[in-house]
């Protein structure tokens, strides 16, 4: 009978390996001369957070941490405020070990080769830095290159203008490409030059498409990148990467918070003070989630909260109150970011052969810098190759019979508009402010262009049409940051200059002018 029971227990210990635990072991240590190694004179580093995914726990006093691992597992550091990880030659912060004893599914864009068994210590360096409270950071949604040609209208569009800007992170809201994760390294080269660490997020079309199920989709992201949900500090901002979304093994994917994720955020916030400004960044926002009213119920006791993604293609900025499991202060700002792709590359080229990209809602293809002041923020939204000033675009005729100005419509899409905007119109230097209503309305430019698409055909450009438009246009959408209003009545005959102003809910305001003619 003894022998009958050692003999199940041995097969069940073969045939489930990877349900047993081990555990891991190493330490954090201040890394003086940069070279990656624990030299015999490098200390350990006290309560410095290390996680396995789903647990956290701090270093003792020796910088000394243990957690357990499963045969799929990557541990990473939690980055403390004042410290810096070691960054690769492309600036991807390294903060991480893959535990892989057999390595990962093949897939053709880079798989994880075997690790082999857990090192006797898994160490983590830091180094001392300075991280200035005042900060700048700039956010990238789907750059979403297929192909070399389109990470050169990355290249031309965006990085260009932002090499030696006064930035200190840079964030990359997933789909960093178009369904082939061997672009990864020609476009984290490209996005180098800006010269500042770069930080980012798994999008649905970040995924291996030659095999299937969640973890395997993630092989060449988690090899490039490393882990698709981790969390990192810097100065008095807490950020928090979120991978929201999950690949079916029947193929497609959902955009879900998962349990485990709830699991490391809930685990990493005990450890955080109230007076930190919680920073959640993700690819598909928060409003498509499922589980969202769980995170939101983990992030509102603290006061300072703000999130950011992309996947939309349009942007746009909700205010989360109890309906979405809001319970914290005020309401939480969720911002969906401009897409550098705008419309996934589609569009008439411009004469340096880029398209024109405009998003559905009429939002030209952008990024925005987001500046923080301890626990203040303020966001700048940025058109590509476009000055910094401009963020609207003003329709109204520019020839008007006079008889006809006080039933002229002004329509306004201000590209960061908000339900907490204030807009307002006047009629020449000296006219006086008035508001202008908030609408949901398509941007007549992205509806002309959506129309004259179809008309381009190859005996009009000379080549392929889907190298000259891209993906296809999708029809454009309704969008509530537009706002309209009627020109005065006192309008008199001449040339005048029609003025928006837009002051966002940071307080930060902008103008924009068109010039109409009044003919008598």
């Amino acid at each position: 009978m003894k022998r009958i029971i050692l003999l199940w227990i041995i097969v069940f210990v073969a045939v489930l390996p990877q349900s047993w635990s081990e555990t891991a072991k190493g330490t954090v240590f201040n890394d003086l001369n940069e070279n990656g190694l624990r030299d015999p004179n490098e200390e350990g580093l006290a309560n410095v957070l290390v996680s396995n995914g789903t647990e956290v726990s701090p270093t003792d006093a020796n910088g000394r941490w243990s957690l357990p691992v499963t045969d799929d597992t990557i541990l990473f550091l939690i980055k403390p405020a004042g410290w810096q990880v070691p960054l690769n030659h492309h600036l991807i912060p390294q903060f991480h070990y893959i535990h892989r004893p057999l390595g990962s599914p093949k897939v053709k864009a880079g798989s994880i080769e075997p690790t082999g068994p857990l090192p006797e210590s898994i160490d983590f360096a830091l180094t001392k830095q300075e991280e200035p409270e005042v900060f700048s950071t700039v956010f990238f949604a789907d750059t979403q290159a297929r192909g070399t040609r389109e990470v050169n209208f990355v290249i031309r569009d965006a990085v260009e203008e932002l090499v030696g800007s006064n930035i200190h992170l840079g964030f990359s809201l997933g789909d960093i490409v178009a369904d082939d994760p061997a672009l990864f390294d020609p476009i984290n080269a490209a996005i180098s030059r800006i010269g500042v660490p770069w930080y980012n997020a798994f999008g649905n079309h970040d995924n291996n498409k030659d095999v299937s199920g969640d973890r395997p989709s993630h092989t060449t992201f988690e090899k490039t990148y490393g882990p698709a949900t981790y969390a990192f500090e810097y100065a008095k901002v807490v950020f928090v990467c979120l991978d929201n979304i999950v690949f079916k093994e029947e193929g497609g994917y959902s955009s879900r918070i998962r349990d485990r994720d709830l699991r490391f955020i809930e685990s990493y916030l005990t450890h955080v003070p109230k007076d930190r400004l919680i920073v959640m960044f993700m690819h598909a926002p928060l409003r498509s989630c499922s589980q969202m009213e769980k995170l939101m119920a983990l992030i509102s006791p603290f006061p300072n909260t703000f999130s950011v993604a992309g996947h939309w293609h349009r942007q746009y900025h909700f205010f989360f109150g109890q309906d979405y499991g809001w319970t914290g202060r005020d309401r939480h700002h969720h911002y969906v970011n401009g897409t550098v792709s705008g419309s996934w590359w589609c569009g008439l080229q411009d004469e340096l052969g880029i398209p024109h990209a405009v998003m559905n809602d009429g939002v030209p293809n952008g990024y925005s810098f987001v500046d923080f002041d301890g626990v203040d923020y303020q966001i700048r939204f940025k058109a590509c190759r476009r000055p910094p000033e401009y963020q609207m675009n003003i329709y109204v005729p520019m020839d008007i019979p006079l008889g006809e100005t006080a039933s002229t419509e002004v329509l306004v899409n201000v590209f960061s508009g908000t339900e907490r905007s204030k807009v307002e119109m006047k009629l020449g230097d000296k006219g006086e402010w008035n508001p202008l209503s908030q609408t949901r309305d398509i941007d007549p430019e992205c509806l002309r262009m959506h129309e004259l698409s179809p008309y381009l055909d190859q005996e009009v450009l000379g080549s392929p049409l889907d190298e000259i438009l891209g993906w296809k246009m999708d029809y454009p959408s309704m969008t509530g940051h537009m706002w309209k209003g009627k020109l005065p009545t006192s309008a008199s005959p001449g040339t005048h200059v029609v003025y928006i102003r837009h002051t966002d809910f940071f307080g930060q305001i902008w103008e924009d002018q068109r010039i109409i003619r009044i003919t008598p």
